[in-house]
């Protein structure tokens, strides 16, 4: 018989942060590029998915609602993590046109360019714009921690595998090779685990809560554990074995780094996984079987406590195109 205890303890005695990055991943990318005169501006709305857009030539700006203006040059790149709402422009009074207005001209499986009426034939500013789906929401910890907008150029400081990164996307869609798109999701898919590893590292600056709590080799191997397995109903005997202390120091330790109690702390990430499930069609019946409840009425109650909807809110939301594609896909769909 497995000891699936002994076999966890043992997969996190690596560093917690790679746990944690290796249950965070992309489930699609769409992806495109446009070639733009100026003056031009874009306006793109908010999203669920991350925005993700790189300057291949020429220099744009790029502002979100809350934020200021912020200069990218050939080369740079930005992460809009959590999908807000921001302009892309060539200067701040540059007309703006809606990024649902723009054409699109598939230049191979997976890869578009994009076309609007500042579209220009050559010269100009060549962009490559994308949606990152990660297999976590915006409520994700990890996503609620990171700012409004993450700059390849200040992270590559840290990281000189950064800008090799992009280089390598770039290629792929320039030589518009056969099998471009797949190669380009899993470019982007270790782009982003890249930049969030170095933020997290170098450029959080947090000292204590979330970040902190991943930075710790022992309160951080607990949050990868109930991360890696959110099915799981844990207790504190079983995580106060896992930091390898007491039961009652586990909680006060845990619940001086992290900021709340460990028993709060795995309902959130199992109510958080239950309303992926649920988003993706799962049926309500069935993610409290995986859970654990014995009822499905007793899981509901714990999910409105929890999340503050009815897991119905979430499951009448379903994708049907995504409750159809296995959860661990990695896909490659451009869209304008």
């Amino acid at each position: 018989m497995l000891d699936h205890s002994s076999k966890l303890t043992s997969d996190l005695t690596s560093d917690p942060l790679t746990e944690m990055l290796r249950g965070l991943r992309l489930d699609g990318v769409d992806y495109g590029r446009c070639r733009l005169a100026e003056p031009w501006g874009t306006a793109f709305p908010a999203q669920d998915a991350a925005r993700f857009h790189f300057i291949k030539c020429g220099r744009a700006i790029i502002k979100t609602e809350s934020g200021d203006w912020k200069e990218l040059k050939t080369g740079d790149a930005v992460l809009i993590p959590r999908g807000e709402a921001h302009v892309l422009a060539s200067a701040a009074d540059a007309p703006t046109l809606p990024f649902e207005n723009y054409g699109r001209k598939e230049v191979c499986t997976g890869i578009y360019d994009l076309k609007c009426r500042n579209t220009a034939e050559s010269g100009g500013t060549l962009v490559f714009s994308g949606s990152l789906r990660f297999n976590v929401d915006r409520l994700h910890p990890l996503l609620q921690m990171m700012p409004e907008t993450m700059l390849t150029s200040d992270l590559a400081k840290d990281d000189p595998a950064i800008p090799h990164l992009l280089e390598a996307m770039t290629r792929e869609v320039d030589m518009d090779r056969v099998g471009a798109g797949g190669i380009l999701a899993r470019l982007a898919d270790v782009l982003m685990a890249t930049m969030i590893r170095t933020w997290v590292e170098h450029g959080c600056g947090e000292t204590r809560g979330w970040i902190a709590a991943v930075r710790s080799p022992d309160v951080g191997r607990v949050l990868a554990a109930i991360h890696l397995q959110p099915e799981r109903d844990w207790n504190n005997v079983e995580l106060a074995r896992l930091m390898g202390i007491s039961r009652s120091g586990f909680a006060e330790r845990f619940a001086r780094v992290v900021g709340e109690t460990p028993a709060r702390y795995v309902a959130r990430v199992r109510m958080h996984q239950a309303r992926l499930w649920l988003k993706d069609g799962m049926r309500v019946a069935m993610v409290a079987e995986r859970l654990g409840y014995d009822a499905e009425a007793s899981f509901s109650r714990a999910f409105k406590r929890v999340i503050g909807d009815p897991p119905s809110h979430y499951r009448n939301k379903a994708d049907p195109v995504r409750a159809l594609a296995p959860l661990a896909a990695v896909s490659l769909v451009a869209a304008e």
